[in-house]
């Protein structure tokens, strides 16, 4: 199943959409408890998409995959557990909606992402049962200013700004995590194509691990990691985020008012 947050029009609030083919349905029930097609919205072309998950926790998980790692500093050791890291719920933006360059003059990043979206509460699970706990899968862009990133011990500022998390454009119910691709495109050139069997630390390693540390609770995001080829990005270019089988993720990029 695909899902969509929208827009509705006629409330002028957020809804649950369910995507077939190049339709959406209202979606009815509860998003974590089955939630089933109703009646016919409209055109998927034709909505306001929103990022499909409003997450209590941002979990981020940074050098996840190995060629990834050297590039930013060839001396880098591979980590032998995950890097782990969080993003603040106000960097969060939909499809569609701008990346706003908080300091244009420093070297900002697009970052490609698979984003795993927890399903039910998850506290100490097993690999083995790790995905049971899982929604679904969506696009992530994590963007990072390299300049305030390396500034000090925590990367939170680098990677906090307002707008530095598009995610969308729908949550897919069916994926194996496994085996996806990631790509980032700048401008339609493709700069990172890479595939998640890649990871040093795969999604059920990455829910055991991080349900050790915390209870993880439905809504909550895991961001895996991004692959090689992260590059810098200025006012007036598009940034596409592609995670095979769940859609393109596209933002302009501007400069902060």
């Amino acid at each position: 199943m695909k899902i969509v947050r929208y827009q509705d029009t006629a409330t002028s609030t957020p809804s649950y959409g369910i995507v077939e083919g190049e339709t959406v349905y209202a979606g009815e029930g509860d998003l974590y408890g089955g939630l089933t097609r109703g009646a016919e919205v409209g055109r998927l072309a034709d909505l306001q998409l929103l990022a499909p998950i409003e997450p209590g926790k941002v979990l981020a998980i940074g050098m996840n995959y190995l060629k990834h790692v050297k590039e930013l500093d060839p001396n880098r050791e591979v980590p032998t557990s995950p890097e782990l890291f969080m993003k603040p719920q106000s960097a969060i933006v939909g499809p569609g909606a701008p990346v706003e360059l908080a300091y244009p003059e420093n070297d900002t990043h697009y970052e490609a992402e698979l984003v795993v979206v927890i399903g039910k509460e998850a506290y100490r699970v097993s690999q083995a049962d790790a995905l049971d706990y899982v929604l679904g899968y969506t696009c992530g862009n994590d963007v990072s200013d390299r300049v305030h990133q390396m500034e000090g011990l925590q990367w939170i500022r680098g990677k906090g700004y307002n707008t530095y998390l598009p995610l969308g454009p729908a949550i897919e119910t069916e994926l194996d995590p496994g085996n996806v691709t990631v790509q980032s495109r700048l401008n339609g050139e493709v700069r990172q194509d890479d595939n998640t069997n890649g990871l040093i630390f795969n999604v059920p390693y990455l829910i055991e691990f991080l349900s050790d540390i915390m209870t993880l609770d439905p809504g909550d995001i895991i961001m895996t990691g991004t692959p090689h080829g992260v590059g810098g990005m200025k006012a007036g270019d598009t940034i596409e985020i592609e995670v095979g089988g769940v859609g393109v993720l596209s933002n302009p990029v501007t400069n902060r008012a």
